[in-house]
């Protein structure tokens, strides 16, 4: 009797990213079976007509459009980066809201969601080695029993701006798209902590959440990070159950999130259904490795780094976008233009935005706002004229409360691609008469 293999199910992304594989692969169903994989439902969405006959090292041209169709329809113009598993960012102009709505908002996944969720049943148990008083809550339970908060706060994929590393890393080649800056509601993971009867040796709080691998196995984890005791005690760590004042989208966490604003994204865990008190470092998935680490000390472009040598990131940097006009516009040199956007600091607050039109020659001071609360982005505008007509770049720059300021190069190169927060640059095309 032959052993059955088992076969890998890959996404339309990594398919395409190799179109003379692909195109052998498609060709026929024997190529998919000495291959050991198959079409993620993506790709099988669509059903090509004579497949046989398509000239090898090719793929259907709709296939490389359609994952934005089938799998983004609620998030109109965002960039897809991954389907398997989804990820898609953010076209800056797109950010330009105050408080980002759902449709405009990044998604990050690790693993598949879950496909089937009851808010009404749903569980959520506190437990742990620094947990003297493990519990379970309903989310009714939550409700009811701790004081319900709302705030505005900004999360960011920590290998947001990745795309722009050399030499190249792996991972979601990231622009400038996975931020945003929604509205949440929910109750402070401080007040849960403490009706568990948090133990004075507590170090961490993890998450884990109930999304599956991959691969389909469930007895592997995803994903499962986590914050210092000091962060999961601040007063802007939510357990959220609403965004925007709506519930939570499915592909954003419903029905339960972790919010850890400041930190890197991968550390406000969704669809989450257990908090893990701990008396140490928490040690779950993407907690080691060279999982959101960069080396502690700083390494030459292309070094190879040991494990040991990373450090966990905490707070993300501080960093600017340039939300409108959106890159590439024409304006009329005879004309001011406004131009606006956002800026974040991290767990601080930023103290000014500038904006240079001579390549970091010279800046200029923008009208900066305050945050709606703290760890949510500041919003700053100003207007420019132009002396001459020409291409132009606009580069945003934002200093924090600290005096720390965006650098205009990428800075610390590292492994994977951590921590970008290079200036923001944008084309300007300026034209007499235009």
């Amino acid at each position: 009797m032959t052993r059955r293999r088992r076969m890998r199910e890959i996404g339309l992304s990594e398919l395409l990213s190799d179109p003379e594989r692909a195109g052998h692969l498609l060709s026929s169903r024997r190529g998919f079976l000495s291959a050991g994989v198959r079409l993620g439902a993506g790709a099988m969405a669509l059903r090509v007509a004579h497949l046989g006959l398509l000239p090898a090292g090719l793929v259907p041209v709709a296939w490389g459009e359609q994952p934005v169709d089938a799998l983004l329809a609620e998030k109109p113009g965002l960039r897809l980066l991954n389907d398997r598993p989804l990820n898609a960012e953010t076209p800056a102009h797109l950010l330009d809201d105050a408080v980002t709505p759902a449709a405009r908002l990044f998604v990050r996944n690790n693993g598949i969601p879950p496909q089937s969720v009851d808010p009404a049943t749903w569980t959520l148990r506190v437990h742990g080695e620094s947990c003297r008083r493990p519990r379970s809550f309903s989310i009714a339970e939550l409700q009811r029993s701790f004081e319900p908060v709302t705030l505005q706060l900004t999360l960011e994929c920590g290998g947001n701006g990745r795309s722009e590393f050399r030499p190249r890393v792996p991972g979601n080649q990231w622009t400038t798209g996975a931020v945003g800056c929604p509205r949440f509601t929910g109750v402070r993971l401080r007040d849960l902590l403490a009706a568990c009867d948090l133990r004075d040796d507590a170090v961490y709080v993890g998450y884990v959440g109930a999304d599956t691998h991959l691969s389909g196995d469930p007895g592997k984890q995803v994903i499962s990070r986590g914050v210092p005791i000091a962060k999961a005690l601040e007063a802007e760590t939510l357990l959220a159950w609403a965004m925007n004042d709506e519930p939570l989208p499915a592909v954003h966490g419903a029905p339960l999130r972790l919010v850890c604003a400041g930190f890197p994204a991968s550390a406000s865990g969704k669809w989450v259904t257990d908090i893990l008190i701990r008396d140490r470092v928490h040690d779950g998935e993407k907690m080691g490795g060279s999982s959101y680490r960069v080396p502690c000390t700083p390494v030459a472009p292309g070094a190879q780094v040991a494990d040991a040598d990373l450090c966990i990131i905490e707070t993300m940097p501080v960093k600017s976008l340039i939300t409108s006009p959106r890159s590439g516009v024409r304006v009329d040199a005879a004309r001011a233009l406004t131009v606006r956007g956002h800026a974040w600091a991290g767990a601080g607050a930023v103290a000014r935005v500038e904006l240079s039109t001579d390549f970091g020659a010279t800046w200029q001071a923008t009208r900066l706002a305050p945050p709606a609360n703290r760890l949510a982005w500041q919003h700053w505008e100003t207007q420019l004229r132009f002396s001459q007509p020409g291409y132009h770049e606009l580069w945003a720059r934002a200093t924090d409360a600290a005096g720390r300021a965006q650098p205009m190069l990428v800075p610390g190169w590292n492994p994977k691609g951590y921590l970008n927060n290079a200036t923001h640059r944008i084309a300007v095309q300026v034209q007499t008469g235009a």
